[in-house]
């Protein structure tokens, strides 16, 4: 079964605001809200797939031949590619019934560790749906990584007893969540951090801690200071505020600062969906790459076998780049195999 026929499988499927394309731009399902669209004018959804378009990359074949090594280690696991399946949450009112969060992380992650990669899970007001992710991840071998909303510091520590229980090998928090709608009336009060905040929070975790939400360098510097062990260069697909750069317009200069001054590894995702475009994004500096709404629509069409064939897509499409391209391993995938508007980087 290839992605196109998994595609068409889960069309029939889907809600009513995922129109379930093949190439999933931001363009059909708008500023759908609730749902997988983006926020005001949905500007920032479109713009974060159409910038990694705008990147071309350098062929060269005058190199010497090889196998072709897609391997990525991080945090003690080593995967099979360098691209891992994004957290997503209240996938029946997003995407359709046939599945619950419970029940969608229970594939994805199982089908994910199968396949040779990683799966973050969701969060949201279902307490279930934590505890679900966390048993998924357990059963799996602590393949998994669980993302936890910024909520108040009293849930926050409830939930982090699930994940350390499930072995994971890390822990995210998606602080660009704060601008989602059900946590602005939290009680206790849920939302933005601040640095001391996260200070304690990472403390208390006692595991690699992934910040996910990061826009600009100086929030890089922040998550630094805070002692994350990763961040993710996100603007929450767009969900979360209009106007927004998309995340390859800010991805370079993000990771040219981390890593030259850290150990931190960065990671980036908003509207990443081919293997090209993980090519370009570990071009431009970016550790690893996460893809999110794709594997929704894999899953609705065919289950465990939508996710083998989307990990094939994708993989093969970045093995072949990479190849084209001069690379043999990711090592070797720099800014010299980009080009941009005339100009080589």
């Amino acid at each position: 079964m290839n992605y196109r026929e998994v595609i068409e499988a889960a069309r029939p499927k889907l809600g009513k605001y995922c129109k379930g394309c093949y190439v999933c731009n931001g363009r059909a399902c708008g500023n759908t809200i609730p749902g997988p669209g983006a926020k005001g004018s949905g500007d920032t959804a479109v713009r974060n797939y159409e910038k990694w378009q705008q990147l071309r990359v350098n062929m060269d074949c005058l190199v010497k031949g090889g196998a072709i090594d897609t391997s990525l280690e991080l945090f003690g696991r080593t995967y099979r590619y360098p691209f891992f399946a994004g957290p997503v949450g209240a996938v029946q009112m997003h995407y359709g019934t046939d599945y619950t969060d419970m029940t969608y992380n229970d594939v994805l992650v199982s089908a994910c560790a199968e396949n040779g990669i990683m799966a973050f899970t969701g969060d949201g007001v279902n307490p279930d749906q934590t505890i679900a992710a966390a048993e998924a991840i357990k059963k799996a071998g602590g393949i998994g990584i669980p993302v936890i909303k910024p909520w108040s510091k009293e849930v926050i520590n409830q939930k982090m007893e699930l994940v350390k229980a499930a072995g994971a090998s890390a822990v995210g928090m998606d602080v660009d969540a704060s601008g989602l709608p059900f946590l602005k009336n939290q009680n206790p009060p849920a939302g933005a951090k601040s640095v001391e905040e996260m200070k304690e929070i990472i403390a208390d975790a006692g595991l690699p801690f992934i910040i996910k939400g990061v826009m600009t360098v100086a929030g890089a510097k922040k998550a630094m200071e805070a002692g994350a062990a990763a961040i993710v260069v996100s603007n929450h697909g767009g969900r979360v505020l209009d106007g927004c750069p998309a995340t390859a317009e800010v991805l370079g200069k993000i990771a040219d600062m981390v890593h030259a001054q850290s150990k931190m590894k960065v990671l980036v995702d908003g509207g990443i969906r081919s293997g090209l475009d993980v090519f370009r994004a570990l071009a431009l500096g970016a550790d690893g790459v996460i893809i999110c709404r794709p594997f929704v629509t894999a899953i609705y069409g065919a289950g465990a076998e939508g996710i083998t064939a989307y990990v094939e897509k994708i993989g093969g499409e970045l093995r072949d780049t990479m190849e084209m391209c001069g690379a043999r391993s990711l090592k070797d995938i720099n800014k010299g195999m980009l080009w941009k508007e005339g100009n080589i980087f």
